[in-house]
């Protein structure tokens, strides 16, 4: 019995992990496959584009030459009106007039373009030229940029429940270095101690009135009277709602074997994965410090990494240029030479911006905190003061 019972219970902790893991795994995916159709879409109709040299083209090939013959053999003499003549002359050159659309818009090329689509980071060194490619790329983006939301939202979440776990443990861990450190001397009742955790035992099996509650509550004891009431009523009211719950009976469901009621359990919980999406974010509560120190880290990572590919960037232009990427700013002033290297580090980018995401909503919970401390303080400062006149004393 012992040995059929171990298999199932592997099963059933595969199909737990199957089924948690399974609505992150489906964002991922659907965002991986839109950003390859997409690849596939702009590099069939921007890349096979033909490049018609029109009338303008021919014309700067004229001033341009013309410029070129008008030139002495004494540079110092038409230096400054041949700087200005060629700066209006190129101004009004395009791109595309120098440039093969296929090397462009390859796949990895197409590919990164997505990326900068759906990530809004937009750097403007890659563009569709033909109207098709304009009107794909509206609907392109109205589809991906909500996509892309979802996954940051739903991913932030799991970095969100990291964060927020460890940051509690390393809490509880130097708290109780804290106490540690404070009961190691002759002063600390032991007798006490143990006698608290026998009591904590016994109230963990067996729920507690007032009076109990207040008789053996010795560390509630310390406290000021108004603390002490407030942790009084938070544990009753928790030991209430505990012993509230429904009782399940283990033995229906070990011999249930209904597929269709096993479909529909597993079906919520998937269902009920997805309306969590979001509410981890709103708990989280990590000091702004820590997650900017965790951003400076993340990137300078990626700025070590960058130059070895991309030989034009030094440490700190790589550095502006990931910080430019996670903020989806993208101002386009730094070019990458081999975009495709840099699509290896989509995971890379995803994940970043998400911890720039967090860090903004913890950076705008503390302006609200902060606006509304202010507008209580204002509000209490403008508030008319009650005065207290004397009763008059009419007779009767």
């Amino acid at each position: 019995m012992a040995s059929t019972s171990q298999p199932l219970r592997g099963k059933r902790a595969c199909k737990k992990i199957f089924w948690a893991v399974f609505p992150h795994a489906c964002f991922i995916l659907s965002l991986v496959i839109y950003a390859f159709l997409g690849a596939l879409m702009f590099s069939h109709i921007e890349g096979n584009r033909k490049v018609n040299l029109s009338e303008e083209y021919r014309n700067f090939l004229q001033n341009l030459w013309y410029i070129s013959r008008n030139l002495s053999d004494n540079m110092t003499e038409n230096e400054e009106s041949f700087k200005e003549e060629i700066y209006v002359l190129l101004s009004t050159a395009k791109r595309d007039w120098f440039v093969n659309p296929k090397d462009i818009w390859s796949f990895f090329g197409s590919l990164f373009f997505c990326c900068t689509v759906f990530t809004t980071v937009g750097y403007g060194n890659t563009y569709p030229v033909t109207r098709t490619g304009k009107y794909l790329c509206m609907l392109y983006a109205l589809f991906g940029i909500p996509l892309m939301f979802l996954v940051l939202t739903d991913m932030g979440d799991i970095l969100a429940t990291v964060l927020s776990k460890s940051y509690n443990e390393f809490r509880k861990l130097q708290s109780k270095l804290l106490a540690f450190n404070l009961c190691s001397g002759p002063t600390c009742n032991r007798g006490d101690r143990s006698k608290s955790r026998v009591l904590s035992k016994a109230a963990a099996n067996e729920p507690l009135n007032i009076v109990e509650m207040l008789k053996n509550q010795s560390a509630v004891k310390r406290k000021p009277v108004q603390y002490r009431n407030a942790e009084i009523f938070e544990l009753l009211i928790a030991r209430e709602n505990e012993y509230k719950k429904p009782s399940r009976s283990k033995s229906i469901e070990r011999w249930s074997s209904c597929p269709e009621l096993d479909r529909g359990k597993t079906m919520s919980r998937v269902i009920e994965n997805f309306d969590k999406i979001g509410k981890e974010l709103e708990k989280l509560d990590v000091p702004i410090v820590l997650m900017v120190l965790v951003i400076f880290v993340y990137i300078s990572c990626a700025a070590a990494i960058l130059p070895n590919w991309e030989t034009r960037l030094d440490f700190q232009e790589a550095f502006y240029f990931c910080f430019i990427t996670l903020t989806t700013i993208g101002f386009g002033d730094t070019q990458l030479e081999h975009p495709k290297f840099f699509l290896f580090f989509s995971l890379y980018i995803i994940i970043g911006m998400e911890i720039v995401f967090i860090a903004f909503k913890l950076g705008q919970d503390r302006l609200i905190g902060l606006y509304k401390k202010v507008i209580s303080f204002c509000g209490e400062k403008r508030m008319p003061s009650k005065k207290v006149y004397p009763k008059k004393l009419y007779p009767k």
